[in-house]
């Protein structure tokens, strides 16, 4: 499918009708999203702005992350309970000898020369007085006479534990930049949570995201944004569990949590691969206010993964069911930190953090990607447990269950219907699939075609819950990487979101976020080192779809079919919707054959349902000429959408559907 656009053939002009009379299902606001799990190092090391690895020395290894020389030692009795570790910088011994510690962050730090980078500790001096701590950012790998990129000096004063602040200015660009702090040479001093962010974050928070991968969502225009998992919401075992009451308060407090990520890729394993919580509930709440769109905090409902733990031995390694109360509270106490009166428990907890205001919660998801056994509902009995008390107790919020990690099988089969029993408002779908399945071509081992592609929603159950395809991303056989191709592919399947709004109402692409040193899992939406990022070719797609998602769908045929890629339709796949707040008909079209088409658009209606004086089209394409082609840091915008107006009069024009492209066509 490599092949050069060049020598494509030419295929016959189709019509396609597009009905404006009568406007179609309702596109929901939260159809298109984001989905964020800290896999990838999306987190600490990625979104994440704080540049300090392991800043509050509580990994297992205490100075994880850091290199030491002259006299330092670890200490437990800090100020903070849940991160109660410090060090202690002791006199070197020798007028030419030097305590210091150095750390070397998430693959080095990202520093741009001439921005400013705030330093900031919690110090004491133990033994009462004055000491002074040098810090220094510092381009260790340079070949030059001074490694020093930027530096500042802090007196610390006093027993009392205190936060110190310095601003330094690298003088140049580094991307692999490391931090060191140097102890007084005569005077012991105690150091906890030493950190270093940018100042130009993300709205200028100081405990903030980083401003570029943050404006990066922005631009997605978001409907959803589903957090903080994904796997990491199970725990590799119920201690790794990921806890949203840990992720709030004072962030020097938040407790340390192993990444259930730590283990499981081997082939490229990261043993320091921790979450700080830096990022919480309270930060995951405020970037969905941020974007306007509606916050979809999943909890755990009990179940470590079931990938990674035998369900036999359920006591060891779950919860009992008889057992959930404490989840189910955890539930309850998170509708009440989103929603609740600043004079609740939980409430007072985010006004105490700068939010007196409720952060208005609408949906909540019980369980990620579990699953009932044949003979043991494993999930479904927890699951029951859970909706008898929230749909009572919170009936205004909208509640999601899931239909494991599979979208077919056995496992599909036996939670869909129980879903709608359980009376869940949505369930999540996940599929990672191949280029077949994606293109409605997949089948069984029996040669079935599987209910897939742009098809899989026509012949759903209307009255049954609404749909969140949570978790989808094309993987292509032997080429598992962001390629212009599997990025073809995911637009030809969205169009089967849009054409069944009325019952798919969510959709988000997984993963989000890799680093380009630090990444387990691919294909992913954004890929950065410590200093740049790009958007890939799904990226693109992902934020055509959501952009010119419109408010309601409108018929669109061709030879009185829906345009699903079917056998008859030559490659095409398209939708159409009507736009209230633009005013405008808008098409997307995916040409996934290598045949060159034109496409004849007729807008069908009476004449007051079209907008009178509509001059022009505005046509945007993405395309490639090599179906292997991806974007880089190097090359951002190798794949990139290109717009083009066109003249229209009439309701009536023809337009070009080049081989191996998406277009959105706005009238």
């Amino acid at each position: 499918m490599a092949a050069m656009l060049a020598t494509m053939g030419m295929a016959a002009e189709h019509n396609f009708e597009i009905n404006v009379s009568k406007m179609g299902a309702p596109i929901q606001k939260t159809m298109y999203g984001i989905f964020f799990e800290d896999i990838n190092y999306a987190a600490d090391g990625g979104l994440y702005a704080e540049l300090v690895i392991n800043r509050s020395f509580e990994f297992p290894n205490h100075l994880a992350g850091w290199d030491v020389s002259g006299k330092v030692s670890v200490l437990a009795d800090g100020p903070f309970d849940k991160n109660p570790h410090y060090v202690r910088l002791e006199p070197a011994g020798h007028a030419h000898k030097h305590t210091m510690i150095e750390n070397r962050g998430f693959f080095g730090m990202g520093l741009k020369g001439g921005e400013e980078y705030r330093f900031s500790v919690w110090a004491r001096v133990p033994d009462g007085g004055k000491s002074k701590i040098w810090i220094d950012l510092v381009e260790n790998a340079t070949m030059g006479e001074d490694q020093k990129l930027g530096n500042a000096g802090i007196e610390v004063s006093g027993k009392e534990w205190k936060k110190y602040t310095a601003v330094l200015k690298p003088r140049r660009s580094f991307g692999e930049a490391h931090l060191r702090v140097w102890g007084d040479a005569k005077v012991t001093t105690d150091l906890e949570h030493v950190s270093l962010f940018p100042v130009d974050t993300w709205k200028g928070r100081e405990n903030g995201m980083r401003k570029d991968l943050a404006q990066a969502l922005a631009d997605l225009k978001p409907g959803v944004f589903r957090f903080p998992g994904g796997c990491i919401v199970e725990g590799t075992d119920l201690e790794t569990r990921y806890q949203w009451k840990n992720t709030v308060g004072p962030v020097e407090n938040r407790p340390l949590n192993e990444n259930r990520w730590h283990y499981t890729f081997t082939k490229r394993y990261f043993p320091d691969y921790y979450q700080s919580y830096g990022l919480g509930f309270f930060e995951y709440f405020q970037l969905c206010e941020d974007f306007g769109c509606e916050a979809l905090p999943v909890i755990s409902c009990g179940l470590s993964c079931q990938y990674q733990n035998d369900i036999r031995n359920e006591k060891q390694v779950h919860v009992a069911v008889e057992d959930l109360d404490p989840y189910i509270q955890d539930a309850l106490d998170l509708i009440e930190f989103a929603n609740g009166d600043v004079n609740t428990t939980w409430g007072k907890v985010r006004a105490d953090m700068g939010h007196p205001a409720p952060f208005n919660l609408h949906y909540l998801g019980v369980g990620n990607e579990q699953w009932d056994e044949k003979d043991n509902p494993v999930f479904t009995s927890r699951l029951k447990k859970f909706m008898e008390v929230l749909s009572k107790k919170h009936p205004e919020i909208k509640y999601i269950g899931t239909t494991g990690p599979d979208s077919e099988g056995w496992k599909f089969d036996m939670l869909q219907p129980r879903m709608k029993e359980l009376g869940v408002d949505l369930y999540d779908e996940h599929y990672y699939r191949n280029e077949e399945w994606f293109l409605g071509k997949a089948k069984d081992r029996d040669g079935k075609l599987l209910n897939c592609g742009a098809l899989r929603y026509d012949n759903y159950d209307r009255k049954g819950p609404k749909i969140f395809a949570g978790e989808y991303a094309c993987h292509g056989k032997g080429k598992k990487w962001n390629h212009f191709e599997t990025s073809l592919y995911e637009a030809a399947f969205m169009t089967g979101f849009e054409r069944n709004a009325d019952i798919v109402h969510m959709c988000t692409y997984a993963p989000l976020f890799a680093h380009v040193k630090g990444w387990q899992w691919r294909p992913d939406m954004i890929w950065y080192d410590n200093t740049n990022m790009f958007k890939t070719c799904s990226y693109f797609v992902q934020q055509l779809y959501s952009v010119y998602k419109g408010t309601n769908v409108l018929s669109c045929t061709m030879n009185q079919k829906p345009l699903a890629g079917q056998d008859d339709q030559d490659g095409l796949f398209a939708t159409a919707c009507f736009d209230k707040t633009m005013n405008a008909v808008i098409l997307k079209v995916a040409n996934v054959s290598n045949d060159n088409q034109s496409i004849r658009l007729n807008w069908t209606g009476k004449a007051k349902d079209i907008k009178a004086g509509y001059k022009e089209v505005e046509m945007i394409t993405l395309s490639s000429y090599q179906m292997d082609a991806e974007n880089s840091l190097d090359d951002p915008l190798k794949i990139a959408p290109k717009t083009e107006i066109l003249s229209n009069d009439v309701n009536v024009l023809s337009v070009p559907a080049k081989a191996f492209q998406v277009y959105v066509f706005k009238k």
